[in-house]
C-alpha cells in the first residue's frame, strides 16, 4: 500500500507512463490522468492506492475503491522500462484481491483508446469492454468489466 512518501514517486510514474501519450489526449483529459505530488496524495484519502517498488523507486502503481459490489480501478501506471515484465499483472492481482476482500463482485476500469497495451493487460486479464463509453474531456473513455469469482 502507497504511503504519504510515494506521493512524488507516485506522480513520476504517473508522468513517465502516460507521457509517451500525450499528443493524443486533450489538455484536459491528460492533466486529470497525470497527476501531481498534490493530486496523488489527495486520491490516496480516496481510494487504496497500491505501488511496486524497485530499489525504493516507484516503478508501478494502481488505486482501486469499493462501492458495494462493484470496485472500480484507477491510475494504472508502469514505468516505461519496466512494461512487459509482470508489474502490471502483480498490480492488478493486489487490487483486485483488495476488492474482493471488501465484498466487490465485479470490477470496473476506464481507459481510453491510445493505451493499446493496457487493453491487452486488461483483456488478458478477463477484463472486456461493457459497450459504456462517455466522454473524457473530449475524447473517448471506455469502460471496461470483470467478474469477480
Amino acid at each position: 500500500m502507497a504511503q504519504a512518501e510515494d506521493a512524488r514517486g507516485v506522480s513520476g510514474c504517473l508522468q513517465a507512463a502516460f507521457g509517451q501519450h500525450q499528443d493524443e489526449y486533450t489538455p484536459k483529459a491528460y492533466a486529470d490522468t497525470v497527476l501531481d505530488a498534490k493530486g496523488v496524495s489527495r486520491c490516496m484519502r480516496e481510494m487504496r492506492l497500491f505501488v511496486a517498488v524497485s530499489e525504493r523507486k516507484v516503478v508501478g502503481t494502481v488505486g482501486c475503491v469499493a462501492k458495494g459490489e462493484e470496485g472500480h480501478l484507477r491510475g494504472m501506471a508502469v514505468m516505461p522500462e519496466w512494461q512487459g515484465k509482470g508489474v502490471g499483472s502483480a498490480l492488478l492481482a493486489v487490487a483486485e484481491a483488495e476488492l474482493k476482500k471488501h465484498g466487490c463482485r465485479r470490477i470496473t476500469l476506464d481507459t481510453t483508446e491510445p493505451l493499446r497495451r493496457a487493453i491487452q493487460l486488461y483483456e488478458n486479464h478477463g477484463y472486456s469492454a461493457s459497450g459504456r463509453v462517455q466522454d473524457f474531456f473530449g475524447m473517448p473513455l471506455y469502460e471496461y468489466r470483470k467478474l469477480l469469482l
